[in-house]
């Protein structure tokens, strides 16, 4: 049978006989130690059975609280795609803009370039701009129709609406009855 540390310490003489005894007097202690905490932890059978109703209670609550968490999680994560889906499929390219739109988001005062016709839109709240990503943002123009959606979902999305109507009203303008749709491709 193969000797214990303590005896193998002793027989190459990095410990005294003295030394041995009391580290096994210590450890007696401890074991004698846990031993009445465990016999004062012991309790009756009815005792026992509420203790594990309750850990059982309290693990229900918990596990309630992390599914409502991570249903929350899953929430915000498909209300965020089906914003970036729809920023996507409506963004109006702006690619040979010229002309310096300003505009204000969270109190800071932003510019994109855009050309003529799509500062007129802007001004006359046909087109919005919406802010895509956290950290960098990049602003997009879309139709207002499509923000009005994003807005639904997430209101701070919304970079700019012009805050005029959309509506022009001429009176000389014999097509002036019938509205154009905002999701009317050209």
């Amino acid at each position: 049978m193969a000797k214990s540390i303590q005896d193998q310490l002793l027989e190459s003489g990095l410990v005294n006989k003295k030394k041995s005894n009391k580290a096994k007097a210590d450890k007696h202690k401890q074991q004698t130690k846990k031993n009445k905490q465990r016999k004062s932890k012991v309790v009756t059978g009815d005792e026992s059975k509420e203790l594990v109703r309750q850990r059982k209670e309290e693990k229900k609550k918990t596990d309630a609280e992390l599914n409502r968490q991570r249903e929350l999680i899953a929430e915000n994560k498909a209300v965020q795609s089906q914003i970036i889906q729809l920023i996507e499929m409506n963004t109006i390219s702006r690619n040979e803009g010229d002309i310096a739109f300003n505009f204000t988001d969270d109190k800071k005062i932003k510019k994109i370039y855009v050309t003529s016709t799509l500062q007129d839109q802007l001004s006359r709240g046909r087109l919005a701009i919406v802010s895509v990503g956290d950290e960098e943002k990049r602003y997009e123009i879309v139709p207002v129709g499509v923000a009005e959606k994003i807005k639904i979902r997430d209101d701070s999305c919304i970079a700019f609406i012009s805050d005029t109507l959309a509506e022009e009203s001429g009176e000389d303008d014999p097509y002036s009855d019938y509205k154009i749709p905002d999701d009317l491709m050209w």
